[in-house]
């Protein structure tokens, strides 16, 4: 799916590059495509200002792909997978530093240098949107050999 395929209505992920969210993705609807690769999108958990409306921006493709394909098909996840963590209203990536019973996780973050338990429910396996397709490293490569 290019940009272009992105037309009003379509169910999308942004990112912003904004303090404290950069690396995270939103779930948004595009209200509008306006050429030149900018869109509108409403964020379906992010709230404007007035805290009583969804918050809607203009963006611009790099900060725009669809919803990743589902891949965890036999419903675990390994040490060390690198994931997506529903946190804050976004998606957010880690890699699994622990497995807990009763379905949960302990997930690292990099950017933030800390761990949080997380339910099996509020993870993904991580993607990239890459030239249009979705890519996936088989592991994190943190020198573990």
């Amino acid at each position: 799916m290019k940009t272009e395929e992105f037309g009003k209505g379509a169910i999308v992920e942004v990112s912003s590059d904004e303090d404290g969210f950069s690396g995270a993705w939103f779930a948004a609807t595009v209200v509008e495509a306006k050429g030149n690769d900018k869109f509108v999108v409403e964020y379906q958990t992010l709230l404007a200002d007035d805290d009583a409306n969804l918050l809607k921006e203009e963006i611009g493709a790099m900060h725009i792909r669809p919803p990743p394909p589902e891949t965890n098909i036999d419903g675990r996840f390994n040490l060390l997978d690198e994931v997506d963590a529903l946190y804050n209203d976004g998606w957010w990536v880690g890699v699994i530093s622990k497995i807990l019973t009763g379905s949960k996780y302990v997930v690292y973050f990099r950017s933030s240098n800390e761990e949080l338990e997380f339910q099996h429910s509020d993870l993904r396996l991580h993607q990239d949107w890459i030239h249009g397709k979705w890519v996936m490293l088989s592991k994190v490569c943190i020198g573990v050999h």
